[in-house]
């Protein structure tokens, strides 16, 4: 399962003109949308502008369910770089259009590898890591964990009170920044401690 979460920078909801939800803006992608690093973005040809949005996400590495905050780390098996892309277009046509816009091949790229939360951090804490959204090579928007509205330990218990976590499930926990790629740009997530995600971006084949 793969669990996509909307406006939790702040400042990220402040640049669409949106408050952040009371409660985790939720939504699934299918695996028909996941890509690995180097492979290619396709813009779809129905969307005329998409967006790339570099994220962490968390990786689930035991079954979880109906877990407090306080214990949702340690159900983790690590943490991972996530392209996470959204036909904007689209979705602005109509908020009901989210799953959609969403959903198109080659939307969701992770990797290279999940790296143990522990290791991420080093003798820091999951609340200073950066996340930073990358358009060919230049730092388009960046953020630390610690400027969402709901961390990742948070996310893990809401989502498993509404559902069982099963290990490999992933929760992607929000951009800093969404940025409008084109055919021939390369996009890149750089999350620090956890390592760097590239994609280049062509045309729907």
């Amino acid at each position: 399962m793969l669990w996509g979460i909307g406006l939790n920078y702040v400042e990220h909801a402040s640049d669409l003109s949106e408050g952040v939800p009371e409660e985790p803006a939720s939504f699934i992608k299918g695996d028909h949308t996941v890509i690995g690093p180097g492979e290619a973005i396709p813009i779809p040809e129905q969307s005329e502008r998409t967006t790339t949005e570099a994220e962490v996400a968390v990786v689930i590495g035991r079954y979880c369910r109906n877990v407090e905050p306080e214990d949702a780390l340690d159900y983790l098996v690590g943490v991972v770089p996530v392209l996470d892309q959204t036909a904007e277009d689209i979705l602005q046509r109509n908020p009901r259009f989210l799953t959609r816009a969403k959903n198109f091949p080659g939307f969701f790229s992770f990797g290279p590898r999940i790296v143990p939360l522990a290791e991420a951090v080093g003798s820091g804490t999951f609340a200073d890591m950066e996340v930073s959204t990358v358009v060919n090579g230049e730092v388009k928007r960046s953020n630390t964990v610690s400027h969402m509205r709901y961390d990742p330990a948070y996310l893990i218990s809401f989502h498993s009170k509404v559902m069982p976590l099963y290990p490999g499930d992933m929760i992607s926990t929000g951009t800093p920044g969404a940025i409008h790629v084109t055919p021939g740009d390369t996009a890149e997530c750089r999350v620090s401690g956890v390592g760097v995600l590239s994609n280049p971006v062509t045309a729907s084949s």
